[in-house]
């Protein structure tokens, strides 16, 4: 991973020699690497809403068949086939971002040696800016950071930044998932499993990756309402 590593902080280091700020450039660089992953999300969505589509013929089949599994099966690839559906499209973004999340954890717990060419004394000087509420984006945000309550366990609680990302997971993944989600029981389990969890890794991750994770759902979501309107017109 340390090739990753380096690559994602020589980017993120040239950012914030550009923008002077720490939290900006964590900011700019989520938007960048978003951006550049836009095809994919536009093909995800396509995806998406051709699953969309067929969802009462699936509903239908899933009747039909609910007491023979493996025809059920194969009536479901004859039905995708046909709409000429591939039902794992939509996991290539999140597995291509996968690298990206893992590799900027890398890079957010070491930006002494990957964003700042080994400068301890930049790297302090980066991470002390703080963020609003957060005195060092190197930290995990915690409720102790905007209220100190004198108690540890409750001082310990997941902060505002982890609340937000893990609201924003389930905003985006709900908008994502559109109809699909009435009619998977898997996949309504997994909106509700994954905040969550965001949440509770919100508690050791650091304050810069929780910004990261937030941008991010915020720009996914910003993508959930604009490609559809281009796709219609494109073909229109």
């Amino acid at each position: 991973m340390d090739f990753i590593y380096q690559g994602l902080g020589a980017l993120l280091g040239g950012v914030y020699g550009f923008v002077g700020s720490y939290w900006l450039a964590i900011v700019i660089f989520t938007i960048i690497v978003k951006v550049v992953l836009v095809p994919l999300s536009f093909k995800q969505l396509k995806s998406t809403q051709a699953m969309n589509d067929v969802q009462p013929k699936l509903k239908q089949l899933q009747e039909k068949y609910k007491d023979d599994k493996e025809t059920l099966n194969i009536k479901m690839m004859e039905l995708y086939k046909e709409h000429n559906i591939n039902p794992l499209a939509g996991c290539l973004p999140l597995l291509i971002q996968m690298p990206v999340l893992f590799g900027l954890f890398g890079v957010l717990r070491n930006p002494a040696k990957y964003v700042f060419d080994g400068s301890e004394a930049l790297a302090t000087e980066a991470l002390n800016q703080g963020f609003m509420w957060v005195s060092n984006l190197s930290v995990p945000d915690s409720l102790g950071a905007l209220i100190d309550t004198g108690v540890p366990f409750i001082n310990g609680l997941p902060g505002l930044l982890p609340i937000l990302a893990a609201l924003t997971t389930y905003l985006s993944m709900v908008l994502t998932s559109g109809k699909q989600q009435q009619a998977n029981q898997q996949m309504q389990t997994m909106q509700m499993m994954m905040p969550l969890m965001i949440l509770w890794f919100g508690t050791s991750m650091s304050a810069g990756l929780m910004i990261y994770w937030v941008v991010s759902n915020v720009f996914q979501m910003g993508q959930q309402y604009l490609i559809p309107k281009l796709a219609n017109k494109e073909a229109a």
